[in-house]
Order: structure tokens, then C-alpha cells, then sequence
């Protein structure tokens, strides 16, 4: 029973949804961007932060954890890949067509800390998703930014994601690295993974990381970037634990005694390690 205490909430365009209100909102459109990912886009305003995710759901199906990979008070967009129960019916859903949204949630990147910074943006496969929003909003206030790398890990060329994007990130100065396990269809790449393409990167004070990706190429990253004299306070990760209920309730997520839904899924490395 609600009580005069109690507030109501409606997913507005001005303003976030409640911890447990799931909201069915109409899909403004959908792009196939290889085999089994697709972007999904909403054409409602929500304050969020790179990072953050959503729970995405269907009616008798469940739920799962989708981050934002957008950048934008005007929209959000969400990258699924359809490798689940959950997100293999998520994914053949199309314009017009409503999904159950929850959120946004956790702790995502906090882009003004950033400011002044030389920046390192690291992807691996789909783990390049949550940090595009991160890319734009470097993009839309590159003045703000130093010098910004890109590097991304793909297994081969029909994997890759934003590919579309790479021209107008590089007209802004942005260097773009790609590694890739079979190259023969993309020649601009660089044979093998994206530890085999930090070679040039040289610590430096003033520098963030960001690494988004399996967590063990995160492992791996992170262990080469120590080793050349980074500081654990410079690299920040996501840490996408399996996110069941995401208020930090269910205990699913948990990792070294904190939620990666409430407290993450973006940390500083020395938080965590």
C-alpha cells in the first residue's frame, strides 16, 4: 500500500527511474551490427553517465544487465548481444516494439574527474560498447581532453563494433589502434591481441585509463600497464559480475566485498586490486 510518505514515479523524460519501477518503452530503432549484436536506441531523455547500465526485460522471460553506450541527454542507446535466454529473445525485437527498462544503475565514469587528463580508452569485443559513451563525450568536448588513444581487440573484422564512427573520432585527433586475432579482411590491424598493440604507451602522470573488456584480457592489460609504471590509481575497469537484481540486494555480483551494481561496475583499479 502506498503511503503519503511514499513517491510516485513515472519514467518522465526529465528525470530517472525508481530503484524497482520497470517502464515499457517503445524501441525508436535497431541496427544489426554483426551476427549476433545489435544497437538499440530510445529516443527519451535520461540523465546517465558512461558506464551505467540498464536492466532490460521481457515479460516471462527475466531480465539482464545492458550498459549504456551512448552519450546524450537526448537519447540512450543499448548494445545487446544475443547470447543468452534473456538476450536472444531481447534481440529480435524491433522498432516499435516495447522494452522493459529499469535504471539506470551502478557507478559508471565520471567524465569530469577526466578533464585535463591524456586519455587511454581500451576495448575488447563487446567490452568496446560501454566505453563508446565515454569516446563521445571526449568527442563533444575534445578541448577539455589531451592527447586520446584508442585500442581496440576484435577476433576479426565482422566482430567489430562502430566501425562507423572511427572517421569522425579520428577527425578529432584521436588515434585509433586495432588489434585483431585474423586480420587477412582488415590489413590495418594488428595481428594478435590488444596487449600485443601498447607498445607506445608511456606512463605519464597525468593519464586515465579506462579497459573494458573479458576480464581476462583486463587481467592482462592491467598486468603490462603496471609493469611500464602506471599506478593503480590511474586505470579504471568494469567489472560486470552476472547483475541480477542491481540495488546491491541479491549479493550476486559481489567482488572483493563490494557490488558491482551499486559500488561499480566501474572502479578505479586500486579499489578493487
Amino acid at each position: 500500500m502506498t503511503t503519503s510518505s511514499q513517491t510516485d514515479f513515472t519514467f518522465h523524460k526529465d528525470h530517472l527511474m525508481a530503484e524497482d519501477e520497470i517502464v515499457f518503452l517503445p524501441i525508436d530503432a535497431v541496427t544489426k551490427q554483426t551476427d549476433d549484436e545489435y544497437l538499440f536506441r530510445f529516443d527519451v531523455k535520461a540523465k546517465y553517465d558512461p558506464g551505467q547500465f540498464f536492466q532490460c526485460s521481457l515479460l516471462g522471460i527475466g531480465e539482464s544487465a545492458i550498459s549504456i553506450c551512448s552519450d546524450s541527454e537526448e537519447y540512450f542507446e543499448l548494445s545487446i548481444r544475443s547470447v543468452g535466454n534473456v538476450t536472444s529473445k531481447l534481440c529480435v525485437l524491433k522498432k516499435g516494439d516495447h522494452m522493459g527498462l529499469r535504471g539506470p544503475y551502478g557507478h559508471g565514469y565520471e567524465m569530469d574527474t577526466f578533464k585535463g587528463k591524456n586519455m587511454i580508452v581500451i576495448g575488447g569485443g563487446s567490452g568496446v560498447a560501454p566505453v563508446r559513451g565515454v569516446i563521445q563525450n571526449i568527442y563533444k568536448n575534445r578541448g577539455h581532453f589531451g592527447s586520446v588513444d584508442l585500442l581496440f581487440g576484435f577476433r576479426q573484422k565482422s566482430f567489430m563494433l562502430f566501425e562507423e564512427n572511427f572517421s569522425d573520432w579520428q577527425s578529432e585527433d584521436m588515434t585509433i589502434r586495432i588489434a585483431m586475432n585474423e586480420k587477412a579482411d582488415y590489413p590495418n590491424a594488428t595481428k594478435g591481441f590488444v596487449t600485443d598493440i601498447l607498445d607506445h604507451i608511456l606512463p605519464n602522470k597525468n593519464t586515465a585509463i579506462i579497459i573494458c573488456g573479458p576480464p581476462i584480457m583486463i587481467t592482462f592489460v592491467a598486468k603490462v600497464l603496471l609493469k611500464k609504471g602506471f599506478q593503480k590509481e590511474d586505470i579504471f575497469i568494469s567489472e560486470e559480475r552476472h547483475m541480477k537484481c542491481a540495488v546491491g540486494r541479491c549479493g550476486h555480483c559481489m567482488i572483493h566485498g563490494k557490488y558491482s551494481c551499486t559500488d561499480g561496475p566501474v572502479f578505479r583499479y586500486d579499489e578493487i586490486y
